[in-house]
């Protein structure tokens, strides 16, 4: 089924970039050049991904995907025109899935986008590749079919990229995952994202859970990686 993807840029030049190299992978493409515009068309034309400028007048992107977060766990990528700013972009309070800075090679950016579709499809039922669709590991129930964590009988509501990390982590419980595992397992397709990228969407985890008084749903083991943790 041909994917829809939301492209959100001020820049005519990246619009017209972007909406060629995804029409050329046989995906459709909905073009807004600012955040008021991208929340208007995506309550109109629901999307399977959000391509999301930062920088943008009206309404930036960050706060774009606030209001987006507010009613949707559609993945959002993330166009930054510094590299720096990968924490306030897949932060605590953000949500997003990836991040490609400007100027990015538009090959690179397709790739990431069919990296998260994949991932989003593998996550929401596909029993086959999760081998059950319920796992349960203490008080924590994670249910692959709905794409639902619960801790504690309360519902975390979890980005599919989150969601494939947790899910890795809830197979092998007492192993310790390196990043360079969960990256092969969250960003298929030869994507590569650095260690920071993996940190920031652990630290997302962990606030989210933190907030409903599970404090150690992942572990670091410092030099190694990250394992599930004792307050599940």
């Amino acid at each position: 089924m041909t994917k829809t993807i939301l492209v959100v840029d001020d820049d005519p030049h990246i619009r017209e970039v972007i909406n060629f190299a995804l029409e050329k992978a046989d995906m459709q493409v909905i073009l807004a050049n600012d955040g008021v515009q991208a929340l208007n068309t995506f309550n109109k034309s629901p999307c399977d991904l959000i391509v999301l400028d930062i920088n943008m007048p009206e309404m930036d992107g960050l706060e774009c995907c606030r209001e987006i977060r507010k009613t949707s766990e559609v993945p959002i990528l993330f166009l930054s025109s510094r590299d720096d700013e990968i924490d306030r972009i897949l932060g605590l309070e953000i949500g997003g899935d990836d991040y490609v800075t400007k100027p990015f090679s538009p090959r690179e950016l397709v790739a990431r986008i069919n990296a998260i579709l994949k991932r989003t499809k593998t996550v929401s039922g596909n029993s086959e590749m999760n081998n059950a669709l319920k796992l349960s590991q203490g008080l924590l129930l994670l249910d692959t079919e709905q794409h639902a964590v619960w801790w504690d009988s309360q519902e975390v509501t979890l980005t599919a990229t989150e969601f494939s990390m947790l899910l890795l982590l809830m197979k092998q419980p007492k192993r310790v995952f390196s990043r360079d595992v969960i990256m092969q397992t969250a960003y298929q397709n030869n994507v590569y994202v650095s260690d920071r990228t993996i940190d920031s969407h652990i630290r997302h985890i962990r606030q989210k859970f933190s907030e409903i008084g599970c404090d150690s749903v992942i572990e670091t083991q410092h030099g190694v990686g990250y394992r599930l943790g004792k307050c599940c």
